[in-house]
């Protein structure tokens, strides 16, 4: 596939005198299809991370990217680790990671992503097989091939452009971590870093786990929201009854349930909790056409929330019943039921501390169980929202990168969704600058039925990670 992107003005700084930028992008053009095919050898590994699944299939595939991080022939150290999910506990799915230390004065990046994947769902909902990588237009469709195994890959590939373009001992100092259970919710993160640190410290950070503003513009992430994740249940009667008998004096948990979730939102579908932040980011043209559009928003649903619609979704926080435990319509019966419990799922604001804003969720909850209903809150989760610092070094870089690699400057964006992660790295390595790049769009459905990737975005992508290679091997003392 061959596209026509504006020709960047570049640095000019290669041994021979040709324009550095412009032997990068001939080397990533050449080395694409072997990039692609790669990809498309590791989405045909199933390395779902959830428990239900086996896990021998996250272990062959860090196998995998651990085979293709030996044959850059770069590293000092190459290697498949594990780190507990709790003290003494079980271990977490295995990462692969290596390093090369830096020379010289030049800084060392740290580069992220993740190999494990989300479960496929049902096959019936896919146009092609999710594992079986398919190419339909511009567009390779299969489950990983976007989240995040292009991360992966958008790594080594701009590795193998940088090596050919300043040779095969660079003084830049590069770690990997391509961690395997991400999408589980990383339950040894916290364990691993602190294992591993003295593999993964660096100046800067990559994480290739976010999107792009589109297919033809590229996006830098500024803004996380955090998550809070939990099991309410509300019980009102110690045993089912008839409905015909008692219904109409008793309360049933279903009542009792419904009635309390309802007082989370206001009329138009904001949230309404006390306590619940909102943050103050400027937010680009964004109108509700594209919202539809990207969503498959139904004829005559409204949007729900207030303010510019990326405020509602970067910027102030969100509720979603995610599941329901209670009988289902072929075997419903005329009874009062018991006990209900429900999944919520919220998104916290950039700003507001997680356990903040679990706090006010459970006060809420508490205070507001209609009918004297018992609330019982279990299995709880957070992960912390995030601001990326945007007056650093590598944020220039990264933008200057993006800029030459796309032709078009980059759009600062925030993300709905959440990467808790990215607080602990944070946490862990304070003075580290954090870049959040990604090689998704919004047609991307990562975590739906036909995910898919658009290697016109994939190629960018991984010339401006090669790109940062150059200008990071250029710095040195910062």
């Amino acid at each position: 596939m061959t596209e026509t992107r504006p020709d960047p003005v570049s640095d000019t700084a290669a041994d021979d005198g040709a324009p550095t930028a412009e032997r990068l992008r001939s080397a990533v053009e050449a080395g694409f299809p072997t990039t692609v095919a790669d990809l498309t050898d590791l989405v045909r590994i199933p390395s779902v991370s959830w428990p239900a699944f086996d896990p021998e299939h996250v272990a062959r595939s860090a196998e995998a990217v651990a085979d293709l991080v030996r044959g850059l022939g770069l590293f000092d150290v190459v290697d498949i680790r594990r780190a507990p999910v709790a003290e003494g506990g079980e271990l977490g799915q295995p990462a692969v990671v290596a390093r090369r230390a830096a020379r010289n004065g030049r800084p060392t990046v740290l580069l992220y992503a993740h190999h494990d994947v989300q479960p496929p769902g049902r096959d019936e909902d896919w146009t092609s097989s999710p594992f079986e990588p398919t190419l339909r237009g511009d567009r390779l469709y299969g489950r990983g091939a976007a989240d995040d195994k292009a991360g992966v890959m958008a790594h080594i590939a701009a590795i193998r452009a940088f090596l050919e373009v300043a040779g095969p001992d660079p003084d830049l100092g590069i770690a990997l971590f391509i961690e395997g259970e991400e999408e589980d919710g990383s339950p040894s993160f916290s364990a691993f870093l602190r294992e591993q640190r003295d593999l993964l410290e660096a100046d800067a950070i990559v994480v290739a786990d976010s999107n792009n503003w589109d297919v033809a513009t590229p996006a830098l992430t500024v803004a996380l929201r955090g998550n809070v994740t939990f099991r309410l249940t509300v019980s009102t009667l110690d045993h089912a009854s008839h409905s015909g008998m008692f219904g109409g004096a008793v309360p049933d948990a279903m009542l009792a349930t419904v009635r309390l979730l309802d007082t989370l939102y206001d009329e138009d579908g904001a949230v309404a909790v006390s306590g619940l932040s909102s943050a103050e980011l400027d937010t680009p043209e964004y109108d509700e056409a594209q919202l539809r559009a990207e969503t498959g928003l139904l004829d005559g649903v409204s949007p729900i929330g207030r303010g510019t619609i990326l405020s509602r979704i970067w910027a102030q926080p969100s509720i979603t019943i995610t599941g329901i435990d209670a009988p289902s319509v072929a075997n419903a019966s005329n009874t009062l039921i018991p006990k209900v419990s429900v999944r919520l799922s919220t998104r916290v604001a950039p700003g507001q501390d997680a356990r903040e804003a679990y706090e006010a969720l459970r006060a809420h909850l508490l205070a507001g169980a209609p009918f004297g209903a018992h609330v019982e809150i279990d299995d709880v989760d957070t992960g912390q929202p995030f601001l990326v610092d945007t007056s650093g070094w590598a944020v220039a870089d990264a933008r200057a990168a993006m800029s030459a690699a796309w032709g078009v400057e980059p759009v600062d964006i925030g993300v709905g969704g959440s990467i808790p992660f990215i607080a602990e790295l944070v946490e862990e390595f304070p003075d580290a600058q954090i870049l959040v790049t990604g090689v998704e769009d919004p047609d991307s459905r990562a975590h739906s039925p036909n995910e898919s990737l658009h290697l016109g975005v994939f190629r960018r992508a991984i010339l401006t990670e090669a790109l940062l290679l150059a200008r990071l091997q250029k710095r040195a003392g910062e």
